[in-house]
């Protein structure tokens, strides 16, 4: 039997669906979330914790495109292919060269400038609203540079972001010290990002929104989806315990999981996942002023109210292989080089799915077989940055109002495969 239809409908409770919830909510709206495992338990519960509005930059940039053949002979290096994957991700790897491509990199800035300033005035709305703001840090990042030409390659990158004043240092010697005593001295200089903030724990700080958005009313339930069915006056999805689950409009916020649902819907959109690794280290392993970021390693060092979390890296091998927990290992012993005073003791691995798209911008935008269909997904390294951001939006888009910002840099159709 179908339960009682409802009157938003989200498939996913991570960070993206927290925060559409809670902008929904505020705009009057009944919101019911169907979560497949432990609420905020999957990507959105070991990230890296940035609030990162200063990245406006998509993964294919020149920089990082020249890269790719000295990174994916590395098995344990920024970016690898599992074996038996690379047939897989061929189409995806041939979109993101194209999405390097001068005139696409120029369109993914614009679309990113507008969304980074959405998704910080809404996060500082939903922060206040949901009493979270004693869990942000406002110390800022440093990313570091272990020579001459790395800091130059770095440059264009600065100067996009000086062009939307996004303030920032380039420092070296002393004050780069004063940033971040006890740094290697491989380090010649570095770029402090004063606009950077951190959470103090990711997970806490989506659950903590997962409790503000109970108490408002939301309805959590647990299962999978499975079947998505559209209907002249909503949408109803079938989970895999056979319960039938209607509504009047349905949010897909699933994460990587996302293009089960989305295939069903004659939407073949090239979502993949990046398998990100960390280890997360006990208080006293290191005294981090801020969160580090080694670039041309793909990985960065945060500080957390439960120790430091050392982390990033991208590994495509899909949803279903098994973690290959040498790659967190891999970053834990650059860390310990890079900062010699670090403790390696009683770390803990983990590894986690980032939905991808080769654009780098989010699917944010309704289903071609339904309006009543919205899709919330594929924000890559950037879910927790820009998830009040992008509810915001699926707010504005569900409610029938005038967009915040223009969401067709985000349609689903820019990549359909059929």
């Amino acid at each position: 039997m179908p339960e009682a239809p409802a009157d938003v409908l989200i498939v996913g409770a991570g960070i993206i669906a927290l925060a559409a919830a809670q902008k929904l909510l505020a705009a009057g709206r009944q919101v019911t979330l169907v979560e497949r495992g432990v609420v905020a338990g999957a990507t959105s519960s070991g990230n890296a914790g940035a609030l990162a509005f200063s990245d406006i930059l998509p993964l294919a940039t020149s920089g990082k495109i020249r890269r790719l053949p000295q990174w994916l002979t590395d098995p344990l290096g920024p970016l690898t292919i599992r074996p038996g994957y690379a047939l897989q991700i061929a189409p995806w790897l041939l979109r993101f060269w194209r999405a390097g491509w001068p005139d696409r990199i120029a369109a993914s800035i614009a679309a990113q400038v507008a969304m980074m300033g959405l998704a910080e005035v809404e996060m500082d709305r939903m922060i206040a609203e949901s009493q979270l703001g004693d869990l942000i840090h406002r110390d800022g990042s440093l990313e570091l540079y272990e020579s001459e030409a790395e800091f130059k390659d770095s440059l264009p990158g600065w100067a996009q972001r000086t062009k939307v004043g996004i303030a920032f240092a380039h420092v070296s010697g002393a004050a780069m010290a004063d940033l971040q005593p006890g740094l290697a001295p491989q380090f010649t200089s570095g770029t402090f990002v004063p606009g950077w903030r951190t959470v103090s724990d990711p997970f806490i700080f989506a659950t903590r929104l997962a409790a503000d958005v109970q108490s408002r009313g939301a309805v959590f339930l647990q299962g999978e989806a499975s079947q998505i069915f559209p209907e002249e006056a909503g949408a109803r999805v079938v989970l895999t315990d056979g319960r039938v689950l209607q509504a009047r409009q349905i949010v897909i916020a699933g994460g990587a999981w996302s293009r089960r649902l989305t295939d069903l819907l004659g939407d073949r959109l090239p979502l993949e996942t990046e398998r990100g690794y960390n280890t997360t280290l006990p208080l006293g392993s290191f005294d981090l002023r801020r969160q580090l970021i080694f670039g041309g390693h793909g990985f960065v060092i945060t500080p957390l109210t439960t120790g430091l979390r050392v982390g990033g890296a991208v590994e495509f091998g899909g949803l279903d292989l098994k973690p290959n927990f040498k790659r967190s290992a891999a970053m834990l012993t650059k860390a310990m080089r890079f900062l010699p005073g670090l403790s390696a003791e009683g770390g803990r691995p983990w590894m986690g799915f980032r939905p991808s798209m080769p654009d780098s911008l989010p699917v944010i935008g309704p289903s071609r077989a339904s309006p009543h269909i919205l899709y919330a997904f594929g924000h890559g390294h950037l879910g927790l940055t820009q998830s009040a951001g992008t509810g915001r939006l699926v707010a504005d888009l569900l409610n029938g109002q005038t967009p915040a910002i223009d969401p067709s840099p985000f349609r689903p159709g820019r990549f359909r495969l059929g």
